[in-house]
């Protein structure tokens, strides 16, 4: 107790920089980089550029502050892009030349965003579902009512609406868009001295302790989302302003964007630490790194490059302490040598025969089949059953299904990229993490191997299992980031998707030119003993995985950690190297979809993973598996494959538009996560 406390007098006030050290050090380096632009640029810095500026980065600033309440709660919110998008539409279809018509327009983007983020803290703080599935298959609904509402760029946005955002709000001394920043500040500083801002503070540094102290901490989680929605609302109107027009991918890059300006602004991943204004400056910090590569002519190309890997640098540099991984990693390879050189190191216990750690108690090994696996039959035949009901669908709709050995053939052909890809992010669910690094892993293989093998067979035979070694060696990258740099992953896989983007785009110049070799089309498309060739690739490759996951000493480590991953550790099961491995799984899987793709198609194209990152996760949950980790086994995995594919192939027979499938995809992804957590419990 300090002399002063004792004497009964309040402790003087000191300035307490570690509580701001990160916006202090975000608005240090946006000063320095703003004067590195002042230096490289032709002339001085005048009003043209700052208002050029303002307006560059105020909707990722305003969108940014929305994951900032997010996070602050200790969630993530991966909808925030596709919220952008649908607003940018809606306003454009919608929007009236009238005054009237335009204020109440940004009314109904704010309402827009709210309703998102109701959506979300609904699964998220009253069901409490997982953050990241829910807010991924929000990402997908919403995605898909965007194309519904506009399927290409188009429309316009009122030129007052424009004038209001992107002109002057003081002539020749505010540029409107600071103006707007400075409202959202303004809003948020009230917002963070008011109860429910202590409360956002309080729930995400310790949610238990939030709890016992009297806070509703599901009605202010539940508030931090449609806060959220309410500012990706926002940012929506200004990208329809300065956009003057309609793009319903609009928001798809700015997921990237966003949780790299909040990490920048010094807000903690995890919750507890952090703020809106932080996040600001990390946005135009981000968008100043932009404009230098520009200035200096290096390629568009390398954004999502130096996003990415700003977003690795600014996690790490925040989680470097005593108690990181890696210095935690350092004293075990002190100790394990010190151990080694005195003879004291103890050898490695491992548990040879014992069943997955979720599995119940086995029967009595006379009992019969149905007896002993009656836990696995209860999760994957639903996959099955409903696998069955959309065949007996799809034949008193269109007929000819059942007994067409034409239509199995081309549903397993359809099938296995979705059932190679149930591998490897099967994997890593089992463990408890996500792969959301899937889609350009697969476009950076299949554009890569397309490009080197040009046709040729002979090249194929080594340019192919470079490839797959490649996609393997990624992986690998995605699991030591994760394992030995304690980054969570979530951030690790989606800094990569966003430099493995902007690799394949560099790599091909943004017009891959490669196509698939005859051998590889033949596999994908041709015919042996009746059948396509990757479907008796199928036929062994799906017991192997089975084995992998359920008869291996590999598949039985994945179970432990994903069940509890400190007892793990403490049964000396290599929990770091198990990790490592099934993302290396995870990257090896997705470089053979990519190499497949490029088979089936005859060439790689951007974007050709894009439409696999939910599916891969859908028939992972649709097949009985835990989202949380632990529990579940490939054969379900492949009963949802099957299932989806077959839906997937009977929506695709109907007058719906392309666009209902991320709808129904991630409606049955939160369905199925919801059975299964109400059947855990």
């Amino acid at each position: 107790m300090s002399a002063s406390a004792v004497a009964g007098r309040a402790p003087p006030r000191r300035l307490r920089l570690g509580r701001h050290r990160g916006p202090l050090i975000a608005a240090a380096v946006f000063l320095a980089l703003l004067l590195t632009v002042d230096l490289i640029s032709p002339g001085p810095f005048s009003y043209f550029e700052f208002g050029f500026l303002s307006a560059g980065g105020a909707a990722l600033a305003l969108a940014a502050m929305g994951q900032t309440l997010v996070i602050l709660t200790g969630g993530f919110d991966l909808s925030a892009g596709a919220a952008v998008s649908l607003v940018n539409v809606v306003l454009a279809v919608t929007m009236g030349p009238s005054p009237l018509s335009q204020i109440a327009s940004f009314g109904v983007a704010l309402a827009i965003g709210a309703a998102i983020g109701a959506f979300n803290g609904l699964f998220v703080a009253v069901v409490r579902m997982q953050a990241i599935v829910v807010t991924l298959s929000a990402m997908f609904i919403v995605q898909g009512i965007t194309l519904l509402v506009m399927d290409k760029p188009g429309g316009s946005i009122a030129a007052g609406f424009v004038a209001t955002f992107t002109a002057d709000a003081i002539p020749g001394v505010l540029p409107a868009p600071v103006a707007v920043i400075l409202v959202a500040v303004a809003f948020w500083l009230l917002l963070k001295n008011s109860r429910f801002g202590v409360g956002l503070y309080a729930v995400g540094s310790d949610g238990e302790a939030a709890f016992a102290a009297g806070l509703a901490a599901r009605r202010i989680r539940f508030g931090a989302y449609v806060l959220a929605g309410m500012f990706y609302g926002a940012a929506g109107a200004f990208v329809s302003a300065q956009t003057g027009s309609a793009d319903p991918l609009v928001g798809r890059p700015m997921l990237l964007e966003v949780f790299t300006a909040v990490v920048l602004g010094g807000t903690r991943l995890g919750g507890g630490r952090g703020g809106a204004i932080g996040s600001v400056i990390g946005a135009y910090t981000l968008m100043i790194v932009v404009n230098i590569l520009l200035v200096l002519n290096v390629s568009a190309y390398f954004s999502s490059v130096a996003e990415g890997t700003i977003l690795l640098l600014a996690v790490l540099v925040a989680s470097l302490n005593r108690a990181s991984p890696v210095a935690a990693y350092v004293r075990l390879v002190r100790t394990r040598l010190s151990a080694r050189g005195g003879g004291k190191l103890p050898t490695r216990a491992t548990v040879r025969r014992a069943a997955p750690p979720s599995s119940p108690a086995r029967p009595p090994a006379g009992a019969h089949w149905f007896t002993r696996n009656r836990a696995a039959l209860r999760l994957v035949m639903p996959a099955y059953a409903g696998f069955a009901i959309v065949l007996a669908i799809s034949q008193v709709l269109y007929g000819g299904t059942l007994d067409n050995v034409g239509y199995y053939n081309s549903l397993l052909v359809l099938s296995s990229f979705l059932a190679v890809l149930a591998l490897g992010q099967g994997a890593v669910i089992l463990t408890g993490g996500l792969d959301l690094s899937v889609p350009w892993m697969i476009g950076f293989v299949g554009i890569l191997t397309a490009g080197l093998i040009h046709g040729a067979d002979a090249i194929a035979a080594w340019a192919i299992p470079l490839g797959l070694l490649i996609g393997l060696a990624l992986g690998i990258v995605n699991g030591l980031g994760i394992v030995l740099l304690g980054l969570p992953p979530i951030v690790m896989t989606l800094a990569m998707n966003g430099i493995l983007q902007g690799a394949a785009l560099l790599y091909c110049n943004g017009t891959p030119a490669g196509f698939a070799a005859p051998a590889q089309r033949w596999f994908m498309t041709g015919r042996l003993a009746g059948l396509t060739p990757v479907v008796w690739f199928l036929a062994l490759f799906v017991p192997a995985a089975a084995l992998l996951l359920g008869r291996t000493v590999f598949g039985r480590r994945i179970y432990a950690v994903g069940n509890n991953p400190l007892a793990a550790k403490l049964s000396a099961v290599p929990v770091g190297g198990t990790l490592i491995g099934v993302y290396g799984l995870s990257g090896l899987c997705s470089a053979l979809v990519g190499i497949l793709l490029s088979g089936f198609s005859g060439q790689a194209s951007l974007g050709m993973g894009d439409e696999y990152l939910l599916p891969s996760i859908a028939v992972v949950v649709v097949g009985g598996t835990l989202i949380t980790g632990g529990r579940g086994y490939y054969p379900g995995m492949l009963g949802g494959v099957l299932l989806l594919t077959a839906l997937s192939t009977l929506l695709a027979g109907t007058t719906l538009p392309d666009a209902v499938r991320d709808i129904i995809f991630g409606l049955v992804v939160l369905g199925a996560v919801l059975a299964l957590r109400e059947r855990r419990a």
